[in-house]
C-alpha cells in the first residue's frame, strides 16, 4: 500500500466547515479561541434546556466523531462529549505522557484501577483515545472482517475515507529500525515493509503523528461534517436515555436523553418525530454498558441493588469485557536513544504481538517526571521501576511514589534506552463491568481476569521469549551493553536497576510468574455490549427500539495489533449504512 499523503479535505465544504481544518489537537491556543473557530462546537451550559435532533450521538471519541460527521451530511445531529477540547500539550510525541499524567478532575485521561489491581485510563476529551494513545495505525485482518460480517468493500472505503487526511508513514529512527531487523533475525518473518494490513511477520505501520511529530485525531473527522447538520456540546454528561411505550410497538422506544452541564443544570434532548431517528451510544467500553445500565437496560438484580428501575432485564450488558494484557522489558542502552512511539510491530504465529517505544524519559526531565508519573500511578515509565517490583495488587500510589523516588536517585544514564513490549492476541480471558454508583461521572468497577485462561498465559510466555531473542540479536547489539545477558537485565540491580522482579516466598522466577507480576495495560480493552449478546449485527440494542451501540464495547476480540483504525472505520462504516437505510425507509 502506498504511503498516505498529508492531511487534506475529503470533499469540497462550506467555509464554515473549512474552519475545522485546523487540527483540534494541534492548536496552541485557549479553548475559547478554538471554540471561536468551531462554530458548531459549544459548551454544554450554553445549550437550550430542551432541543431536538434526528440523531443523538453520545460520546465524541474514536468512533463517535466519524459517525457524527457522516450522519450530519443529510441529517441534524447532536454529538455529546463529556470532556473538552484537546489542549496543546497533547499535540506532539514529545508530550505523549503529559495527558496521561494529568490527575486533575478535568483530566482528559480519567484514571481507573481494575479490580485486578492494574492501573488504566479512559478518555474524557473530544477525539477520545486518539488524543491520548501512541498513534499506531493498522487495519484489522481480513479474517476479522469476515468473522464480523462486515461488507469488505464498504470497510475498505471507510478506512480510506479516514486515511486520506489522518494517517501518515512514520520516519523510522535507528532504534526502531534495529528493532525491525532484530525481529526478523529472531524469526518473526517475512519482512512486510510499510503496510496498514494485519499480516504475519514484521512490518512498519501507519501513525497519526505527521512528519513534524504533531498528533492528528478522530476529532479531525469533524471537518467533514456539514456545519448546519452538526452540533457538538462539550462537558455534557449524559445521565440516562429516555424510553417510552408506544401503542403497537412491542419494545420500549428510545426518544431522547438527559444530560447535565458543568453547572449542574439538566438538559433534555429529544428525537424528532419519525421512526428513522435514533439515539446512538459511542461512549466506549466502560461508558456504553454503564449508560445502558443507568438507563434501565442490564442485569435486573444488579440494577435493583442500585435503585434503578429495570426497563429490560438484559444480563449480558457489561459481560465479556477484556483487556489485552501487556508485558514489557526496559532495555538499557549504552548510547542515547531518540524518542519514538510505536512504529514497528512483529506478529509471530504464536499469538502475541511485539512492539517498542524508545527515548530517555519520553521527553520528561528526571527531576519531575518520575514523581509526576508516580502520582498518576505510572504507566510504561522506567522511573517507576517498570512496575515490575510491584505485583498488581501492591501498586498503590504510595508504593509507586516510593519506587519513583528510588529511581530518581539513580544516574540519568540508567534511563537511556527503550521498552520492548508484547501484547497477546484476543485475549481469551474476560471479565465484567458493574456499577459502583448511579452517578454517571463515576468510573464503574471493572474486572478483566488477566491470564485466567491458560492459553493467554502461554501466549505471554511465547511473547517474552521472542523479546529475549530480540535482545540477544546481532541487529540490536548497538542498543544493548556487551556484557548484559537477558538474565542480568532483570536481576543485576547494581548495573541495570530498572527491571527488578518481585520477590516471592519460593523465589519463583518462572516466565509464567513474570507475566502475572509485570502485567500492565496497553489501553485496548473492549467488550461489554457484544454483537449477538447485547446488540444485533446492525448494532441495535436487543429489547428496545431506536437505540444502537457503535464502539469498541461491541468487540469480542481486539482487532489486529491495535484497535484504533477499526474503531475509526466502524464509525464511518455505520454512518454510511445508517444513511443508506434512512433513504430506503
Amino acid at each position: 500500500m502506498a504511503a498516505p499523503g498529508r492531511g487534506r479535505a475529503g470533499s469540497a465544504a462550506p467555509a464554515l466547515a473549512a474552519a475545522v481544518l485546523v487540527s483540534l489537537c494541534l492548536a496552541a491556543v485557549s479553548e475559547e479561541e478554538q471554540l471561536e473557530n468551531l462554530r458548531f462546537v459549544r459548551h454544554a451550559q450554553d445549550a437550550p434546556a430542551v432541543s431536538s435532533y434526528n440523531y443523538i450521538v453520545i460520546g465524541g471519541g474514536t468512533a463517535g466523531c466519524p459517525l457524527a460527521a457522516t450522519l450530519s451530511e443529510h441529517s441534524r445531529v447532536l454529538l455529546l462529549e463529556r470532556g473538552g477540547l484537546p489542549y496543546a500539550n497533547m499535540s506532539s510525541e514529545q508530550h505523549f505522557t503529559d495527558a496521561l499524567a494529568d490527575t486533575s478532575p478535568a483530566s482528559p485521561a480519567q484514571r481507573f484501577i481494575s479490580e485486578d489491581g492494574v492501573v488504566n485510563a479512559r478518555a474524557r476529551v473530544l477525539g477520545g483515545g486518539s488524543c491520548l494513545n501512541a498513534g499506531f495505525y493498522t487495519r484489522a485482518s481480513n479474517e476479522y472482517v469476515r468473522a464480523a460480517g462486515w461488507d469488505a468493500r464498504l470497510v475498505n472505503s471507510s478506512y480510506r475515507w479516514g486515511e486520506r487526511s489522518l494517517v501518515f508513514r512514520p520516519d523510522v529512527p535507528p532504534w526502531q529500525a534495529a528493532l525491525r531487523d532484530a525481529l526478523l533475525e529472531a524469526g518473526v518473518t517475512p519482512d512486510n515493509g510499510f503496510t496498514f494490513d494485519h499480516v504475519t511477520g514484521t512490518k512498519i505501520g501507519g501513525t497519526i503523528f505527521d512528519n513534524s511529530g504533531q498528533r492528528h485525531t478522530a476529532a479531525d473527522f469533524l471537518r467533514h461534517a456539514r456545519p448546519r447538520g452538526l452540533t457538538v456540546l462539550l462537558y455534557a454528561t449524559v445521565s440516562r436515555i429516555l424510553f417510552r411505550r408506544q401503542d403497537g410497538v412491542a419494545y420500549p422506544v428510545a426518544y431522547g436523553v438527559v444530560f447535565t452541564d458543568p453547572l449542574g443544570a439538566q438538559h433534555r434532548v429529544y428525537l424528532r418525530d419519525g421512526a428513522k431517528n435514533e439515539v446512538i451510544v459511542s461512549a466506549g467500553t466502560l461508558g456504553s454498558p454503564q449508560l445502558l445500565m443507568l438507563s434501565g437496560v442490564g442485569p435486573q438484580a444488579h440494577l435493583e441493588a442500585h435503585g434503578i428501575e429495570v426497563l429490560v432485564d438484559q444480563p449480558m450488558v457489561g459481560q465479556g469485557v477484556a483487556d489485552n494484557p501487556m508485558n514489557s522489558v526496559f532495555i538499557p542502552s549504552p548510547v542515547p536513544v531518540e524518542l519514538s512511539l510505536v512504529q514497528v510491530v512483529g506478529i509471530p504465529r504464536s499469538g502475541s504481538f511485539i512492539e517498542g517505544v524508545s527515548g530517555s524519559e519520553f521527553g520528561m526531565p528526571v527531576s519531575d517526571g518520575a514523581l509526576r508519573w508516580a502520582r498518576s500511578f505510572g504507566m510504561l515509565s522506567p522511573q517507576t521501576g517498570q512496575l515490575g517490583t510491584l505485583p498488581p495488587k501492591q501498586r498503590t500510589p504510595e508504593a509507586l511514589q516510593r519506587a519513583a523516588e528510588a529511581m530518581m536517585r539513580l544516574d540519568r544514564r540508567a534511563f537511556r534506552g527503550g521498552f520492548i513490549l508484547e501484547k497477546i492476541l484476543g485475549p481469551v480471558s474476560s471479565g465484567h463491568i458493574e456499577l459502583r454508583t448511579a452517578d454517571p461521572r463515576a468510573n464503574p468497577a471493572v474486572t478483566f481476569n488477566y491470564f485466567r485462561e491458560a492459553e493467554d498465559l502461554e501466549r505471554c510466555v511465547h511473547g517474552v521469549e521472542t523479546i529475549e531473542r530480540v535482545i540477544q540479536s546481532r541487529a540490536f547489539s548497538n542498543f544493548t551493553y556487551a556484557n548484559a545477558s537477558v538474565e542480568s537485565i532483570f536481576t543485576d540491580s547494581a548495573n541495570f536497576p530498572v527491571n527488578l522482579l518481585p520477590r516471592h516466598a519460593n523465589d519463583s522466577r518462572s516466565p509464567e510468574q513474570y507475566c502475572k507480576d509485570t502485567v500492565m495495560t496497553i489501553w485496548h480493552y473492549h467488550g461489554g455490549c457484544h454483537v449477538g449478546a447485547v446488540v444485533d449485527d446492525d448494532y441495535r440494542v436487543f429489547g428496545v427500539q431506536g437505540l444502537r451501540v457503535i464502539d469498541s464495547s461491541t468487540f469480542k476480540y481486539s482487532p489486529g495489533t491495535n484497535p484504533q483504525a477499526p474503531v475509526m472505520m466502524l464509525g464511518r462504516y455505520m454512518g454510511v449504512k445508517i444513511q443508506a437505510e434512512r433513504w430506503r425507509k
